[in-house]
């Protein structure tokens, strides 16, 4: 066989070329329209597949961050797979605020009304809370789209951990950008809806509505009752559990982790009682602590108590404090 010839011989894919060489009209057409087929159905599989790839890698790796989250909507921010997403109605009405000694031996003096009063009647409207602390994944959710905080998350914490190292104005921060998301949502609860277009805002609770919604209207020391008990509450341990790792139906509302876990940030300053809602603020002052509550893991029974109150300088990142949020009208 010749050179000539060899370079005659078909390779695989002369098929989609063979257009070119001279063909009967209705021959060439087809062969055409044959091979322009082809292309496209190889150039459409390739694209697929690159999407599924693509797709199994952000999943992969979307799940090796978040951890396990059982109980939780990755379409709707990690927020609690719950009714109302994980948000509990605490109705208005007064409470006892502060603490009788009398009542509760562990009491400190900053939890005094005044002085000649332990205790004051606090009456505040009807609001929501979240029923766990927020979570990594929920923070994490808010840092995807504000990058300049995603290094403020450590890449190994587990998804239904509560977040930590979080400064008071990052609170607050993911607060408002979580309004948005709940405000422009088709798949928010009407219930929620509703009460935040009746001018609802999404921030950290007050101290008030922080210390309700832990200790209910009966005055209770614990959120669970007034009797100590590590069945209800992770302190005086040696780690942070995964929110809701301690259920307790008896709390307060049947909220989760109001004690120990993490300290919890609150909106309102810390100084003397009587308390007085129009102290309540998100504008920074470079000297002012803010009151955090429920005390943490590491703590002992006394900071534990739904009435104690803890002060943080705003910028402080600790690995005992987190934060949760409140939906409430101003």
């Amino acid at each position: 066989m010749s050179k000539s010839q060899r370079a005659a011989e078909p390779k695989p894919g002369d098929q989609c070329i063979d257009s070119a060489l001279p063909q009967a009209p209705g021959r060439a057409l087809g062969l055409t329209i044959m091979c322009l087929a082809i292309v496209f159905v190889a150039v459409w599989m390739t694209v697929q597949s690159r999407q599924q790839l693509s797709q199994k890698i952000t999943a992969s790796s979307s799940s090796s961050q978040q951890g396990t989250m059982t109980g939780f909507l990755d379409n709707a921010w990690f927020l609690p797979d719950e009714p109302l997403l994980g948000f509990v109605r605490i109705p208005s009405g007064p409470f006892a605020m502060g603490s009788n000694p009398a009542l509760d031996r562990l009491a400190y003096e900053n939890e005094r009304w005044s002085s000649n009063r332990r205790q004051g009647s606090v009456e505040i409207d009807d609001f929501y809370i979240g029923l766990f602390e927020v979570t990594a994944a929920q923070f994490r959710a808010f840092t995807a789209e504000h990058p300049d905080l995603a290094n403020e998350v450590a890449a190994d914490i587990q998804g239904d951990m509560p977040v930590t190292n979080i400064t008071w104005p990052e609170a607050l921060a993911y607060a408002r950008w979580l309004q948005r998301k709940l405000a422009s949502s088709a798949d928010t609860p009407a219930e929620l809806r509703n009460y935040l277009a009746a001018g609802g805002q999404v921030s950290i609770p007050s101290e008030a509505e922080w210390e309700k919604a832990a200790r209910g209207a009966d005055g209770r020391i614990f959120p669970w009752g007034n009797t100590p008990s590590t069945e209800f509450a992770n302190y005086g341990a040696r780690s942070i559990l995964p929110v809701g790792s301690k259920p307790c139906a008896e709390c307060a509302f049947g909220l989760q982790d109001m004690s120990g876990n993490v300290w919890e940030l609150t909106r309102s300053p810390l100084q003397a009682y009587p308390y007085n809602p129009n102290d309540d603020a998100e504008n920074l002052s470079e000297d002012a602590l803010w009151v955090m509550r429920g005390g943490s893991f590491v703590d002992s029974l006394g900071n534990v108590r739904a009435a104690v109150r803890g002060g943080v300088d705003p910028g402080v990142r600790n690995n005992t404090i987190g934060f949760r949020v409140v939906i409430s009208k101003p």
